[in-house]
């Protein structure tokens, strides 16, 4: 490359040109297109801070070859009468510069969407738990992204101040999304001031209303002959027009509020379940008196034993495991044209999320509460992750808890059935001739009728009636 130059500059003349290219395109062999005379210049090489000066030898006339290799920039090629030695392959080089350091990048992070799981995509930005200007700590929560199942928290990479939201509220957002820009000094930090804004748009609308007093004022003058003409012959029409007139009430007392995306997700499920299984449901009811009784007995040693209280949904828990057992196809799944059949069993405890029960099967009392009491936390402080609600062959729905007496909840795809239990209320039954008071419970068995048959149903739910009604038969495996 250098002897392309050398023999450009050779047809030259010696003395009065100054060449000018760009160093970049004529190194890489692009041709030297601009070139003019210029006046002798003294003999210094003037650029930038950083400088690259090569003594070639044996150039001919050219003995100093000065360029800024900056991108960019020009260069000057000059002649210079010094003699050197003539050893082409002997290079001096001389190089000057400086350090890069950078005042404002080093400062900057960005707080990115993390991973939402294996089965969720996207999510929607709900809120911003900041504001531009902030101070943060490490790993503090500065925004929100609703998801399908869970809602996810956004925390701030670096301890520092909010710069800036790069993302809006309800955008939809991917993980890696950038979110916001986190700077660990308070310089640059733009605030956001919503009231410097409101004036300005507020300061436009008075200069409309003359405009609309202009057009208001003919207005009246054009609708006063007509009124005078209307009362003389049609004064009738207007109560018969006011009479049929619905009375609405004025828009200002709706509101308008967008379904968040868990909602719109619980919709879309719900919907597909009942467009897609032949929903039937079947009810009991179950006596509580001995299940109760075998809380009440045994509340304080099994707490000071185990940690966690004992509660009535780990009953109903391993009474359902044991009707699974019985009938397996209650556990079963359709998927196109067979049937899947589950030796194990994973229990769905339903709620606005549904955590699941792994192996339910092998556990016992205490192993059934610390799971439900630990999912439970993680369901109301939001950190329930996507694994601990993924799967479940079986699904259990406590609305005894709100005070429902009796309902037909609905499956909870791809499950076949669901257990539906209801509040407790002391009724008059008959027991041994004799009509007493009980602690009832209605119970209630959503299926799919296409897989599972109406006497397997009842069959599911009289196992658990008998089984609550008498917790020894779960020792007994009777």
């Amino acid at each position: 490359m250098f002897l392309l130059i050398v023999n450009f500059l050779r047809s030259r003349s010696t003395t009065g040109y100054l060449f000018q290219f760009r160093p970049f395109q004529a190194v890489y062999g692009k041709s030297l297109y601009k070139f003019k005379p210029a006046v002798p210049t003294p003999r210094v090489c003037s650029a930038l801070p950083e400088e690259i000066i090569h003594y070639p030898r044996e150039f001919g006339h050219v003995r100093n070859f000065c360029h800024n290799p900056l991108a960019g920039c020009t260069m000057s090629v000059m002649p210079k009468r010094e003699v050197v030695g003539n050893h082409l392959q002997d290079v001096s080089m001389q190089i000057w510069s400086r350090s890069f350091s950078s005042n404002t990048e080093g400062d900057l992070f960005e707080a990115v969407v993390p991973f939402m799981g294996e089965s969720i995509t996207d999510g929607t930005l709900a809120v911003f738990l900041k504001k531009p200007g902030d101070r943060v700590e490490v790993d503090e929560p500065i925004a929100q992204v609703e998801t399908d199942k869970v809602t996810i928290d956004v925390n701030s990479p670096e301890a520092g101040v909010i710069k800036e939201f790069i993302a809006k509220e309800g955008d939809t957002v991917e993980p890696g999304t950038k979110v916001a820009i986190i700077s660990k000094s308070e310089e640059g930090v733009t605030h956001v001031a919503p009231s410097d804004e409101k004036p300005s748009a507020k300061a436009a609308p008075p200069p409309s209303p003359p405009a609309d007093e202009k057009k208001e004022k003919p207005a009246p003058r054009v609708e006063k002959a007509p009124v005078i003409e209307k009362p003389k012959g049609s004064s009738p029409p207007p109560p018969k027009t006011l009479a049929t007139e619905p009375q609405l009430p004025p828009k200002e007392r709706e509101r308008r509020v967008p379904m968040t995306r868990l909602r719109k997700r619980v919709a879309t499920r719900l919907k597909d379940s009942q467009n897609t299984f032949a929903l039937l449901t079947t009810f009991n009811e179950v006596d509580m008196t001995n299940l109760m009784k075998l809380r009440s007995d045994y509340k304080d040693a099994f707490v000071e034993k185990h940690g966690v209280k004992l509660g009535l949904m780990s009953g109903f828990v391993k009474a359902a495991v044991s009707a699974l057992q019985k009938q397996p196809i209650v556990n079963a799944v359709i998927d196109g044209d067979d049937i899947i059949y589950r030796d194990y069993v994973d229990i769905s405890i339903a709620g606005l999320v549904v955590p699941v029960l792994r192996n339910a099967e092998s556990m016992n009392f205490a192993e059934v509460e610390k799971e439900i009491n630990n999912l439970g936390k993680k369901a109301n402080a939001g950190t329930i992750s996507i694994d601990e609600m993924a799967g479940g062959t079986f699904t259990i729905s406590n609305g005894g808890v709100y005070g429902s007496l009796l309902s037909t909840p609905i499956i909870n795809p791809p499950q076949s059935a669901i257990l539906g239990m209801h509040t407790i209320v002391n009724r008059p039954m008959v027991v041994g001739g004799n009509i007493v008071s009980r602690p009832m419970m209605y119970i209630a068995l959503t299926y799919d009728h296409r897989l599972i048959d109406g006497r397997e149903a009842v069959f599911f739910l009289r196992r658990i009636k008998d089984v609550v009604e008498d917790p020894r038969r779960l020792l007994l495996d009777v």
